[in-house]
């Protein structure tokens, strides 16, 4: 590759980019003509059909997300200028029965695995400007019950994003987040039928939204369409909030 093809190249990496939202958002910009990169914890998925480049690592992992971002840059040979920080998980119970380990687990794919891989593309952004997109969640925007662990590390990735933006914007790096509200995806296709029209009740929508709606969002905010963009946190939640 050349430098030059390499300083005109749009590399983004999605974190849980293998399932759900995150594989939408790896179809979306592969379609858009972007080098894309993800990452699986453990099923990697087919978005490597796409000839993206696909990375085992537990978001967790501070060392390992720095590894990732490093072999990107060396394949491509170019830094990522597009980061989507997707991975997640939920564990949801009750306060009273939650324990330690529901808790901190939870804190620590959600909200220290963004922290992780916005630490790990910084610096070349700073450099070279990019964008950050951040998947939190209706719930860190308004709570939900069982969900305190959950609620908590996404209302903790809202505060990063907006503080993040203040830091950054004047290198020409916009960092935004989407929070999705109930949306289908292998995540929630287990839920009753029973538990799926209370939900929707909820909704003023009446209805889900899709992992493809959010991947669409996600492109946008990732394009120069949102060069005026930054610091905001994007509802896609059928009314909900």
């Amino acid at each position: 590759m050349s430098a030059a093809a390499g300083l005109n190249q749009k590399v983004a990496l999605i974190t849980g980019g293998s399932r759900g939202i995150g594989q939408s958002i790896v179809q979306e910009f592969s379609a858009a003509g972007y080098s894309v990169a993800y990452t699986y914890a453990s099923h990697k998925g087919t978005g490597e059909e796409s000839g993206a480049l696909a990375f085992q690592a537990d978001v967790k992992d501070f060392a390992r997300a720095a590894e990732v971002v490093a072999e990107i840059k060396a394949k491509l040979g170019t830094p990522v200028t597009v980061l989507i920080n997707n991975a997640g998980i939920r564990k949801d119970a009750p306060l009273m029965r939650m324990d330690l380990a529901a808790w901190q687990d939870v804190i620590d794919t959600n909200l220290t695995g963004t922290f992780n891989y916005a630490r790990a593309v910084v610096g070349d952004m700073i450099r070279n400007g990019g964008s950050i997109i951040n998947v939190t969640s209706v719930s860190g925007s308004i709570g939900l019950a069982g969900q305190t662990n959950y609620s908590a590390s996404k209302a903790g990735v809202i505060g990063f994003t907006k503080a993040l933006a203040k830091e950054v914007v004047r290198f020409g790096v916009r960092v935004n987040a989407i929070a999705p509200g109930f949306i289908e995806t292998d995540m929630t296709s287990s839920i009753d039928e029973a538990t799926r029209k209370k939900l929707y009740a909820t909704i003023p929508m009446g209805k889900a939204g899709s992992a493809q709606e959010v991947a669409k969002l996600a492109l946008y905010l990732a394009s120069d369409d949102a060069q005026y963009v930054t610091g905001q946190v994007w509802n896609m939640d059928g009314g909900l909030t």
